[in-house]
């Protein structure tokens, strides 16, 4: 306790050239205090000028980048779901059509084929008429050089009955007899 009355004792010979106040306010502290918030509105507006505005300015840069930024994108990817669209409707169209021209390829082949086959039949039959006119001409042919050579031989066989005697008659009959007995069916033999 002593040490508490030791302090009262100090403060009382201090406080008695002070003047007793309620709160302590006196003109100084006012005006400090005044000062004080008049320089804290002043630094308050000169940071805001000159770093509020900097700042506030540098974000609505940002946010309006960002924001061009994002409709950038949505253009993008809008028109790539377009190109993706129009891309797949191109693609079911060129398959639709390669399978056209496949069948246009099939189609063509098969013409082609018939023709082709056709002809090579038409050609045969040509070939083969060809050859069974060609047949039957070498076949007369041959039947007009045996008769001939019948002939010849009935002739010499005539010569000698001519030579022996014998009457124009006879060798008719003889020349007939042998072509008779030789027929056709022998010649074509």
């Amino acid at each position: 306790m002593n040490s508490m009355l030791l302090n009262n004792a100090v403060l009382l010979t201090v406080a008695p050239q002070m003047e007793p106040r309620i709160f302590g306010l006196d003109f100084q502290l006012i005006a400090d205090m005044g000062l004080t918030l008049l320089s804290v509105f002043v630094l308050f507006f000169a940071a805001s000028y000159l770093l509020f505005n900097p700042v506030r300015k540098m974000l609505e840069d940002r946010r309006e980048r960002i924001a061009n930024e994002l409709e950038t994108a949505a253009a993008d990817m809008k028109s790539a779901a377009e190109m993706k669209k129009d891309y797949e409707a191109r693609l079911a169209g060129v398959e639709s059509e390669v399978e056209e021209i496949l069948g246009e390829a099939r189609k063509k082949g098969l013409a082609n084929e018939s023709k082709i086959v056709t002809d090579a039949r038409e050609e045969a039959a040509r070939i083969v008429a060809r050859a069974q006119t060609e047949a039957e001409l070498e076949k007369e042919k041959a039947i007009d050089e045996l008769k001939n050579d019948i002939i010849d031989i009935a002739a010499e066989m005539a010569a000698k009955a001519i030579s022996d005697q014998m009457e124009v008659r006879i060798q008719d009959k003889l020349i007939e007899d042998v072509l008779k007995e030789m027929g056709k069916t022998t010649w074509q033999s």
